[in-house]
């Protein structure tokens, strides 16, 4: 295998999805993984079906790309879940659920395969999110996974240099599934619209590439300008 390889979780739709098929169209091989068996495999890649919460699970999946692909470039760290509740109301269980998806699974996944993107002198790209530093009520659980995954990011970056960079992505709001984004939301924005999936890709893509080997433990926040507007009440 001679092809720059990476692995996207997350992957079966939004955000991972996008992200996997724009490093396929960059001449990757690309393993996305999604807990949803029904993900589809990127162009001239596959498919595998892992939930990323589970350490055994995680296990097998880097075995599988040590022995398949036989290297691992790119690690892309996407998978995530939000219950949102009122605080009295989540209980221990989902509120693990929660950061063993979102923030246990990026651990489990670097320290996995951290032989192999040593090797190959490789780089991690996380996917936070604004509500890192902001919150809307009800978010506990998803909030306190996405600040320590942009903690986790930079102990990383220093852990594995410098064979290894690390980087965190925080997508603002990014129109993904639901309702279209009305013209007022669009008009909210500094940069005069909802995010795409494909900003998202973009960044990751560039941080996984050659320009950016000079960025690492950084925090990158891709919202449109939103967490530097000031919103003041009449």
């Amino acid at each position: 295998m001679t092809r720059k390889t990476a692995l996207v979780t997350g992957a079966a739709r939004g955000i991972g999805a996008a992200i996997a098929a724009r490093l396929a169209a960059d001449g990757w091989r690309v393993i996305a993984a999604d807990r949803d068996p029904a993900g589809a495999a990127p162009p001239g890649g596959r498919f595998a079906a892992c939930d990323v919460a589970d350490e055994a699970a995680v296990d097998a999946l880097i075995a599988g790309i040590a022995a398949e692909e036989a290297r691992l470039d790119g690690l892309v760290c996407n998978a995530g879940i939000m219950i949102r509740k009122p605080l009295g109301a989540l209980s221990l269980a989902e509120w693990n659920a929660v950061l063993a998806t979102n923030l246990t699974s990026a651990f489990l996944l670097a320290r996995a395969s951290a032989p192999l993107l040593r090797a190959g002198r490789g780089a991690v790209v996380t996917i936070a999110s604004t509500r890192a530093h902001m919150s809307e009520p009800d978010t506990e659980a998803y909030a306190a996974s996405k600040g320590g995954l942009v903690a986790l990011t930079h102990a990383l970056a220093i852990s594995l240099g410098p064979e290894v960079r690390a980087n965190a992505i925080s997508p603002g709001w990014i129109a993904t599934k639901g309702p279209a984004p009305r013209s007022e939301d669009h008009a909210d924005h500094p940069a005069g619209r909802v995010g795409e999936p494909g900003d998202i890709a973009a960044l990751a893509a560039w941080l996984l590439g050659p320009e950016s080997g000079f960025v690492t433990g950084a925090e990158f926040i891709a919202d449109g300008g939103m967490t530097r507007k000031m919103i003041y009440r009449d």
